[in-house]
């Protein structure tokens, strides 16, 4: 079923197009129109992002029916329920696993490997400065693009994921601890995160990976691993509290006093008893803070201090491909190179976001 938002911006699409363009409708019929259409710039921008929307839902709709009818009942079953923004979200989600997953045998080259030939223009014309084994050109020291493009798919989804695994086992076990615990333990870690909390998150990092900078050189060890630790501390504060307040919610339940009496011990009651029954708002919660952990080493990386070469990394691919923004009016496909960076961190953001609305839709008991 199209959505509402999708409905509506097609039917406004339409009316505008109409509005515009009945002029030329009127006088010249069909072929008059598509000349008036063909003229405005705005009508032609809205047709092509009907088209792309269009597009995307009918290979969303297809996906599900896919799921629908070959998945085990466990994945068929939620599929049959699922919005076709769900079924677009897990589908994007998959291809960029599959690509992630399969970067060597996909990427024509490798992402450290450099070339003679440096700022090849993309589009492989010789005769407009490209290289037809480099489709999307080169950058400033010679690396492929296309392959550092598909290398930062292993690179910041992987890393990204890594960070926000770790960042729940931290919030998860504190939230918990302090929920089942109580007393001076929960005020000491309430207190303890309210503490960081109060500081902005994306600053704090910052301070911090610019002194992890300094311990890295000296250790030898890679600054990525200090990136992955910094974020995950902090970004286990907004899993702790949500944590702690499902807990204080389970822990006051018969079965959790039951299991007391029986004379569990605090990893069982923590592991076993409360963890289950909080599943589906941290598995949410978890899609969430994934999103904003990605987002956070994308703008660390294009500052500079996140991913580090000869990594691939789509923040950094924006920041050294920016420039090229420059030759939008001459060559818009080189213009292009950073949005390919840029769109790839945002599609990833929006697919995400329409699974995980859909998992609160179904946990949360609300209906369209």
């Amino acid at each position: 079923m199209i959505t509402s938002l999708s409905r509506g911006f097609l039917i406004a699409a339409l009316l505008y197009g109409v509005v515009i363009s009945w002029p030329a409708l009127s006088e010249g019929g069909v072929s008059g129109w598509w000349a008036a259409a063909r003229g405005v710039g705005i009508l032609r921008y809205l047709f092509w992002l009907s088209a792309v929307i269009a597009v995307a839902m009918a290979a969303s709709w297809v996906f599900r029916e896919l799921l629908r009818r070959t998945m085990p009942e466990i994945i068929a079953k939620p599929m049959r329920q699922a919005p076709l923004t769900a079924a677009f979200g897990i589908m994007i989600i998959l291809a960029y696993v599959i690509v992630a997953v399969g970067a060597p045998a996909i990427a024509p080259f490798g992402e450290a490997e450099i070339f003679e030939k440096i700022n090849v223009l993309p589009g492989g014309d010789a005769e407009l400065g490209g290289d037809p084994n480099h489709f999307l050109g080169t950058d400033q020291i010679g690396r492929d693009i296309l392959s550092r493009l598909i290398y930062g798919a292993r690179n910041t989804v992987g890393i990204a994921f890594l960070t926000t695994v770790l960042s729940f086992v931290i919030g998860v076990t504190l939230g918990f601890l302090a929920a089942t615990l109580g007393g001076w333990v929960d005020q000491f870690f309430s207190r303890s995160i309210d503490v960081l909390m109060a500081i902005p998150q994306l600053i704090f990092a910052l301070l911090l990976m610019t002194i992890a900078s300094e311990w890295a050189y000296r250790s030898g060890i890679s600054l990525t691993w200090f990136m992955i630790l910094i974020i995950a501390v902090l970004d286990s504060t907004r899993v702790f509290r949500l944590a702690r307040a499902v807990g204080l919610n389970i822990v006051v339940m018969d079965y959790i006093e039951a299991a007391k009496v029986r004379g569990e011990t605090l990893a069982h009651i923590v592991f076993r008893e409360i963890l289950p029954n909080a599943f589906a708002p941290l598995l949410a919660e978890f899609g969430l803070r994934f999103c904003f952990v990605f987002l956070t080493i994308a703008s660390l990386s294009f500052l500079g201090i996140g991913i580090q070469p000869p990594l691939a990394d789509w923040g950094t691919m924006v920041r050294d491909l920016s420039q090229f923004i420059n030759f939008a009016v001459y060559d818009p496909l080189t213009a292009s190179l950073p949005l390919m960076a840029a769109g790839a961190i945002a599609l990833l953001t929006v697919a995400v976001n329409f699974v995980v609305d859909w998992m609160l839709q179904n946990t949360s008991g609300l209906k369209e």
